[in-house]
């Protein structure tokens, strides 16, 4: 399966492309930039998060609701990134011995379907 995706590195560079082989077991993944279509090696450990989107360019005038209660995403949980950043939403499965986790929005309106986190790349992460 093809899934659009955005990648957030540690150090703020951003990468869009597609990809066919993300497992959040392993090391490495290949990025099929957007821009040019060159195929990148993108090592997990370099990262901040990966957002699977369905939408490059999204929509920068709608703004994302963390009030919104779903149903069968798992626990509701607060991320916040050594970054400064704050993130919202639901996960099936969090535990800081994992390198990351995957999130879903609490907004079913996001361009993102989910995100995988990478916990090196939190300050704190906690359920609400």
């Amino acid at each position: 399966m093809l899934n659009k995706i955005v990648v957030h590195y540690a150090d703020g560079v951003i990468k869009k492309g597609t990809t066919q082989d993300f497992f959040p077991n392993k090391d490495i993944f290949r990025l099929r930039n957007e821009d040019n279509g060159d195929c990148l090696d993108i090592k997990i450990k370099e990262l901040k998060a990966v957002y699977f989107v369905k939408d490059f360019d999204g929509s920068p005038e709608y703004t994302e609701r963390n009030d919104r209660e779903r149903v069968g995403l798992g626990r509701k949980i607060k991320v916040h990134f050594n970054d400064g950043e704050i993130l919202v939403g639901y996960t099936q499965g969090f535990s800081r011995e994992r390198t990351g986790f995957f999130l879903s929005p609490c907004d079913p309106d996001s361009n993102n379907d989910k995100a995988f986190i990478v916990t090196a790349a939190t300050d704190n992460v906690c359920f609400v």
